[in-house]
């Protein structure tokens, strides 16, 4: 199981030294990737500027969207180039990971309406995979930059059913957004029975995503990221709370219960933006 590395680009405060830094420092630990979460309505750095950023400091780390939210996004035209041209101008490591979100107010922010974003994404995923496949738009030919050849893998996120009828359809795999390990097995069962009703014979790509909290005050630093970040979800801010590893030895459990479960890459997501997690977290598994 590969094992990647979210960026801190969703704590407060996190400066651009140390966002470069982490990047580095990432890329020559061994990381398989860099990952960003999303938000609008929140001080963070937007997804796909934050990893073109990362791409141009690094060489060979992926880059991952894990996840960016779509239909507020609203234009899937110009999200496709966006994420074309990171994939091209970072030799393509990217992996464009998307999902619809459930932020009311971010949709309220982007003009977009929060009811039927469902029908919105799929719209969405529809013209961006027709996009990266060379498709005629307008007098000049396809949106390029082109990447028909190579397209950046699609891997979709959420738990309803639906979700997984579209990573079947338009995309490479799923993500798990945080739960436990032991909620894994029952969603990739699904994501390969959608694989294979949709007559594919690939094995679909499975992610999942974690926090961990290495520094000398892993208690404040949850609170200063995870509670903060999550505090219109409530009850969830807390379960991720809770659920953040603490300890090297947590940290490998926790590899050791996603593998068993047939997870194929594990993005491990910081609650601090010191570059020294990096190697905190690169001494504990890698």
């Amino acid at each position: 199981m590969d094992i990647g590395i979210g960026l801190p680009a969703t704590i407060p405060g996190v400066t651009g030294d140390q966002f470069v830094d982490w990047s580095r420092r990432a890329e020559t630990a061994g990381f398989s990737t860099l990952g960003t979460i999303d938000r609008l309505v929140y001080p963070n750095y937007e997804p796909l500027v934050a990893l073109a950023a990362a791409a141009a400091v690094t060489e060979r780390i992926r880059l991952t969207t894990a996840i960016a939210i779509l239909p507020y996004r609203a234009n899937a035209a110009l999200v496709a180039k966006q994420a074309a041209t990171v994939h091209t101008l970072s030799g393509g490591r990217l992996v464009f990971g998307a999902a619809v979100g459930g932020r009311e107010d971010d949709y309220e922010a982007s003009g977009v309406p929060l009811k039927g974003r469902g029908k919105v994404f799929e719209a969405m995923l529809r013209e961006i995979t027709e996009v990266w496949g060379g498709a005629p738009r307008g007098l000049a030919g396809g949106i390029g930059p082109s990447v028909q050849d190579d397209p950046p893998q699609l891997i979709l996120g959420g738990q309803v059913d639906a979700t997984f009828r579209r990573a079947a359809k338009y995309g490479d795999g799923w993500m798990a957004g945080g739960g436990p390990p032991e909620r894994f097995p029952a969603a990739l069962e699904k994501l390969e029975a959608a694989f294979r009703e949709a007559g594919r014979v690939e094995r679909p790509r499975a992610l999942a995503l974690q926090y961990y909290a290495l520094g000398d005050d892993p208690e404040g630093d949850i609170t200063h990221s995870i509670r903060d970040y999550y505090a219109f979800a409530g009850e969830y801010a807390e379960m991720l709370a809770a659920a953040a590893a603490r300890t090297p030895e947590a940290l490998r459990e926790r590899v050791k219960q996603f593998k068993d479960a047939g997870c194929q890459e594990l993005i491990w997501f910081p609650t601090s933006s010191d570059p020294v997690q990096v190697d905190l977290l690169a001494e504990a598994l890698l």
